[in-house]
């Protein structure tokens, strides 16, 4: 076992590409505002003409389009485990003290391991605008793409890229529970697209809206030690955090409207049976 935790350790924490890494403006791929918002506004412009211009009936088969979804979901449930496992590693070997965890000191640099894994998680929110396509080109005709979804994966980038550029305080956390959630949600879209549904569909509706939360509980111990308790000088970001904040608040919203339009109805008609 102690092999085992220090393979881990090496290759998730330790390993030269990850503890020397460093977001540098303007040189690490996509460190500049030009880049964010050329990405953003991409993503946003194709996917108002794809819902626009693509026919009513894909024109993929179903058998390449499960095959597909099965592969992205499967990446996205791998990639979002290891992110919160690499990140959970690299907060206990690098942050001296439990304060750290809530408050980055001000200033903090943007490299080590904890970035590293931030820059991954950033670099994800890129590869997740293939869940769109996927909506956009499923063959069953069934384009549930909400304004939701749209907003989510949009916003999502710029908040990861703040993390980085802002060096901003409670990021470690945000990431290890968004990466959890994840994980269980491409696992949830993983068995359907393999053809085994699995029950817990509310389930994943339901560790979203405890994330976000879980988001505002925490950062009560960040707003503490930057306004009631500076004694290292307050947290590395503060700015940052409040889009962040502002950003969950919008997300906590938007999804308990999305379940109580999705299970408010079904549970009244179940109270009515009994």
């Amino acid at each position: 076992m102690p092999l085992v935790n220090a393979t881990v350790r090496h290759w998730l924490v330790e390993h030269p590409l990850i503890s020397s890494f460093e977001w540098i403006p303007g040189r690490t791929f996509g460190a500049s505002p030009e880049f964010l918002a050329a990405v953003v506004l991409s993503y946003l412009s194709l996917t108002l003409i794809l819902r626009r211009l693509l026919p009513a009936s894909s024109l993929v088969s179903p058998f390449l389009f499960r095959s597909v979804s099965a592969l992205h979901n499967l990446i996205l449930l791998l990639l979002s485990a290891v992110m919160a496992a690499g990140c959970s590693l690299s907060a206990s070997a690098v942050l001296p003290t439990l304060r750290h965890l809530f408050c980055l000191p001000n200033p903090t640099p943007s490299t080590g391991p904890l970035f590293f894994w931030a820059y991954v998680f950033y670099l994800s929110k890129l590869l997740e605008f293939v869940d769109t396509l996927l909506i956009l080109v499923n063959p069953s005709g069934k384009r549930r793409l909400t304004f939701l979804h749209v907003y989510h994966h949009a916003s999502v980038v710029v908040m990861c890229y703040l993390w980085l550029a802002a060096a901003q305080s409670l990021f470690p956390v945000a990431l290890v529970t968004n990466a959890s959630v994840h994980t269980v949600m491409y696992g949830y879209y993983f068995l359907c697209s393999v053809g085994r549904p699995p029950r817990w569909k509310r389930v994943v509706t339901d560790v979203q809206i405890v994330q976000f939360v879980f988001s505002f509980a925490v950062s009560i111990m960040l707003l503490w030690y930057e306004f009631a308790d500076r004694e290292g000088g307050g947290c590395s970001g503060i700015k940052a955090w409040l889009f962040n904040a502002g950003f969950n608040g919008s997300l906590l919203a938007l999804f308990v409207n999305f379940h109580l339009k999705s299970y408010g109805s079904s549970k009244k008609e179940r109270e009515k049976a009994t």
